[in-house]
């Protein structure tokens, strides 16, 4: 096997993994072995082993004592905690894009950004598109890591948000007929303008707290779920891993 066909069998394996852990098909606590998984996807143990070692760096699984792999089950806390992380380092990434002066190109990028997520919302009070919302969320949140122009920050923020609670769209679910969502959109947006202009401005110190500030929504959308609103746990992913 050429290494470029061992790539591709261990992005498949690690894609395929990821999925069945946030999906709850491998509940926490399941013990996963080499031989069963190559068998199932149909491919080497060493793909398998690769994969299942990313997804311990990710933080999905954990490694046994005495060798393998077992998914990850998080408490509430746990979850609270990563989007705490996220919005330090985003903070982090904020104040120092504000202090040491974002680049042109990026700033024009993270704009146009802006621009679309503004045409998500519809002429109707709450009328939001979830689903480009969340892609241009992402987008933005992207950005927001490399305007400082810190590999090492943007690197951090990349690893903390491939945590699926972390992640800056991780409690949006496709359904714009729930009004506590609808009006964490509203907020949302407007503080990411008020980010960019901080930035612009070379306001630091707001940038940060905005950017801190901003991470704490996913923590009441969070809230709403696990106490509100459980029906909605099935379709948001990694909430199957999540104990009350």
């Amino acid at each position: 096997m050429d290494d470029n066909t061992g790539k591709t069998h261990a992005m498949r394996a690690l894609i395929e993994l990821r999925k069945r852990i946030l999906s709850g098909d491998l509940p926490g606590g399941t013990r996963l072995f080499e031989v069963p998984l190559a068998e199932q996807l149909e491919i080497s143990r060493t793909p398998i082993r690769e994969a299942m070692s990313r997804l311990a760096e990710e933080g999905l699984l954990d490694r046994a004592r005495n060798g393998g792999f077992i998914v990850r089950a998080f408490g509430f806390d746990d979850v609270v905690d990563a989007i705490e992380l996220r919005g330090v380092l985003e903070g982090t990434a904020a104040r120092l894009a504000a202090e040491r002066g974002a680049k042109p190109d990026a700033m024009a990028r993270i704009r146009s950004i802006v621009e679309t997520l503004d045409d998500c919302f519809g002429d109707k009070p709450g009328e939001v598109d979830f689903e480009r919302y969340s892609e241009f969320n992402a987008a933005f949140h992207r950005e927001l890591a490399g305007l400082s122009g810190s590999d090492i920050i943007r690197r951090e923020v990349e690893r903390v948000t491939r945590l699926p609670f972390a992640s800056p769209s991780a409690f949006l679910p496709d359904n714009a007929e729930i009004e506590t969502f609808r009006r964490s959109l509203n907020t949302a947006q407007e503080q990411h303008r008020a980010m960019v202009t901080a930035i612009a401005a070379r306001e630091g110190a707001r940038a940060e707290a905005l950017a801190r500030e901003h991470a704490r929504i996913a923590r009441r959308n969070l809230e709403y779920v696990m106490v509100e609103d459980r029906s909605l746990i099935d379709s948001l992913p990694g909430l199957a891993l999540v104990m009350s």
